[in-house]
């Protein structure tokens, strides 16, 4: 890992929310859960660690991400894509984000991952199987291949990779909003 660990302003609500890319969720539910996914009908989540990958190419970029932390804490009761449905599960919290910054590579990163336990789900608008995955092995397991997707993904194009939360390794930080840069 390069780069020293900043704040969160340089993620939540700073300058560099606007520039865009693809991120993925490290979201770890506390206990299993029947959770009800929009148009994908109920299904059932063990409980551990789960990958979610979006894009934020939009207006705002990141600040996509900023909301998804705002459905988890409960502020925002809206459910507009399929993953507010498990953010807005109160056993369900955010450990972390992988960013791949400036760079459209969400069905590149998500291919890399293990199947998730919905098909469709997050996918609604492309051919991938899934855009959730499901951890096997450990929290520190899954983190770990996020961050070899995301850097996979990006190898060869102008992008960068950005860990939020939890280290490469998967350990978390000792501060929940601590940045590093790879």
């Amino acid at each position: 890992m390069s780069g020293d660990a900043t704040g969160s302003d340089a993620v939540e609500g700073g300058p560099e929310s606007d520039a865009g890319g693809t991120y993925t969720l490290l979201v770890e539910l506390a206990a299993p859960a029947a959770i009800d996914v929009g148009a994908l009908g109920e299904h059932r989540f063990n409980s551990g660690e789960y990958a979610y990958t979006g894009s934020a190419l939009g207006a705002g970029g990141f600040a996509r991400v900023d909301r998804h932390r705002r459905t988890a804490r409960g502020d925002h009761d809206v459910r507009h894509w399929h993953v507010d449905h498990l953010l807005g599960h109160p056993d369900a919290r955010i450990a972390g984000v992988v960013r791949s910054v400036g760079a459209d590579v969400e069905c590149s990163v998500a291919d890399r991952l293990p199947a998730g336990p919905v098909d469709g789900f997050g996918a609604s608008d492309c051919d991938c199987e899934s855009h959730l995955a499901a951890g096997g092995d450990g929290p520190a397991d899954l983190a770990a291949l996020v961050c070899e997707a995301h850097e996979a993904a990006v190898a060869g194009i102008d992008g960068r990779v950005d860990v939020i939360g939890r280290s490469a390794e998967g350990v978390e930080d000792p501060a929940d909003d601590a940045s590093a840069t790879r």
